[in-house]
């Protein structure tokens, strides 16, 4: 139902068109939809980070402007189709802005972590958590950005090279996030099973004061993520001429809308309202641990 109203949609807002480089005219009620949504979620991320904090979520908010600027150029897309200038920066925009989103996971991650003190359940320390899955989030942006530099090249070798080079940096992206997502499942299930209090603890308090509340914010985005990017890498293996990527009711339902969900559930479940003093949440554990450390030392 959902590809079908997306579907309408597009048709009825489009041009015969028989040649352009996305295989269909962008329509201007999806984009301005869209783009509607984005905005209003960037308006709120960057509410919430003035009034309750949470630096960790900067890359989001910036992520989110990004974001939003790749659909207003789509409308300048629906009416010059052929321009291959406007098509590279939608393309970059839209498709590397979800680099930024994923960036915050991790780093909302570490957080959670040292929050609770069940850094023994990650495989990485909580301090570490974010720089290592980081660097490799960059080093996946990197290449998927060499892909898509190519992606208006005027020979079909070119263009070709450029899809395989996009595509894998997508599968890196894939296999990266699927480690990280794979590692936050056994991270909340050995915390539920090993510790039961502080999994019960904030039960009596406000939902917007519950850490778990965090926990499953974090978990359905990450899910929203997943879906995105498995769509993605789908899509490139199909090339650009594919079913999936000159179907646009196909780019809304399964890279649109599962990423406006992963950005728009933290609007109510955000972190910095739901843990306190987040900013200084990892300066302090720092220095705890030191302190323990140097107790340790002094009593030996």
């Amino acid at each position: 139902m959902l590809l079908y109203a997306l579907s309408a949609a597009a048709a009825n807002d489009s041009t015969d068109q028989p040649r352009n480089l996305v295989g269909y005219i962008p329509s201007n009620v999806l984009s301005t939809v869209a783009l509607t949504v984005v905005v209003i979620v960037a308006i709120s991320h960057v509410y919430n980070l003035w009034k309750y904090g949470g630096k960790c979520m900067l890359p989001m908010v910036i992520g989110d402007w990004t974001y939003a600027g790749g659909f207003a150029v789509r409308f300048a897309l629906h009416s010059n189709p052929d321009s291959k200038g406007i098509y590279s920066i939608q393309q970059v925009l839209i498709v590397l802005s979800p680099c930024a989103f994923i960036a915050t996971e991790y780093m909302v991650l570490g957080r959670l972590a040292s929050y609770l003190d069940c850094g023994r359940y990650l495989f990485i320390s909580p301090r570490k958590i974010a720089r290592v899955f980081v660097i490799s989030d960059i080093v996946t942006f990197i290449i998927q950005g060499a892909g898509a530099s190519l992606s208006t090249a005027k020979t079909e070798s070119a263009l070709r090279l450029g899809g395989h080079i996009f595509l894998t940096g997508l599968v890196l992206q894939l296999i990266s996030f699927g480690v990280f997502f794979s590692m936050y499942i056994r991270f909340l299930v050995l915390v539920r099973m090993r510790e039961p209090g502080l999994w019960h603890s904030d039960r009596g308090k406000a939902w917007y004061k519950d850490w778990r509340a965090l926990a499953y914010t974090l978990l359905i985005s990450s899910i929203a993520v997943l879906v995105r990017c498995t769509y993605r890498v789908i899509e490139l293996s199909q090339g650009y001429t594919g079913h999936l990527s000159t179907t646009e009711s196909f780019f809304y339902a399964l890279d649109t809308l599962p990423l406006c969900i992963a950005i728009a559930i933290y609007v109510p479940f955000w972190p910095g309202r739901i843990i306190p003093h987040i900013d200084d949440l990892m300066s302090r554990k720092i220095l705890t641990d030191e302190y323990q450390i140097a107790s340790t030392n002094a009593i030996a």
